[in-house]
């Protein structure tokens, strides 16, 4: 081994990786190569998760260029026979509790494992948002990234996010996902890293009563109406229903002439980047809704 150019690196999982040569063929999750992209590293190739379609998700993907990447499926239908062909040295996913690799079925994630070294970083709710980006800083620096953190927009956004949330008569927020014209999935702050972010900065985020899911209650939008937020965070990936499908819904059109509706990632890439422009989006919600005052209504975005 050439101690020059050999690589290692302890994921999430404790799994330690050692590689001869450093890893320049890299595919990853569509989520972690969004990341990667950020810290000026380009991935081979992407894959996407049950959730996802036969096209890559363009929320979940940053700022990466789909158009010039190659994408080998998702879910149940990820094509490992094109992924071994593309010859990748390293394989990034993510995982969300338990070390399993998250979007794919477990045997091809076996497989995988069994042709190429896969690392899995950490998304989950027991992971706070500095350490998702902690990690893949971590990571990207490894793999020798060319682009610094970018760490004065964040700390910018950080502290402009708390005055905003500092002032009187704070609005409350509520972070959903809609199943469809009738049910909704209210998120529980503190099982979402960036709404435990949002929330630690000052924002007043609406917790959902308990029952249901871990990291989500289901309900008729009636009951997400009652709680009347004056911003909501709604999730904007492929696998939630748009807004034009909801519009028929009395309960929702309630919602969308009180609040200020503001596009919500949960997969967002895990750098500081792509967090600074989540803490902006909030403010600019906290201060748009604060200049309009209460009660008043304001204009969706």
């Amino acid at each position: 081994m050439n101690p020059g150019n050999s690589w290692e690196f302890t994921d999430d999982r404790g799994h330690l990786t050692v590689a001869r040569n450093h890893p320049t063929r890299v595919v990853a999750y569509i989520q972690a190569g969004a990341t990667l992209w950020d810290h000026g590293l380009r991935p081979r190739g992407i894959f996407g998760s049950h959730h996802d379609g036969d096209t890559p998700d363009p929320a979940k993907a940053g700022e990466l260029p789909l158009a010039e990447l190659r994408s080998f499926g998702a879910g149940g239908a990820l094509d490992l026979d094109a992924l071994f062909a593309a010859d990748p040295d390293l394989v990034v996913a993510v995982s969300y509790g338990g070390g399993q690799v998250y979007g794919i079925d477990p045997e091809a994630a076996k497989h995988l494992e069994e042709r190429v070294p896969v690392v899995v970083l950490d998304v989950g709710k027991n992971r706070s948002l500095d350490g998702i980006r902690d990690r893949f800083t971590a990571l990207a620096r490894s793999l020798r990234a060319p682009l610094r953190p970018a760490e004065a927009d964040l700390e910018r956004a950080e502290a402009r996010l708390r005055a905003s949330a500092a002032r009187p008569d704070a609005p409350r927020v509520l972070a959903l996902s809609a199943a469809g014209p009738e049910t909704a999935y209210l998120a529980r702050p503190l099982t979402w890293p960036d709404l435990r972010a949002v929330g630690e900065l000052g924002v007043a985020l609406i917790e959902p009563e308990e029952g249901g899911g871990a990291n989500w209650r289901t309900v008729e939008w009636a009951e997400a109406a009652s709680l009347e937020p004056d911003i909501v965070l709604a999730d904007v990936r492929a696998n939630a229903a748009p807004r034009e499908q909801l519009r028929g819904n009395a309960h929702w059109r309630a919602i969308e002439e009180r609040a200020r509706i503001v596009p919500w990632n949960p997969e967002a890439p895990g750098s500081h980047r792509a967090h600074a422009r989540f803490l902006d989006t909030v403010a600019d919600a906290v201060d748009a809704v604060g200049a309009a005052g209460p009660d008043l209504g304001v204009a969706s975005v």
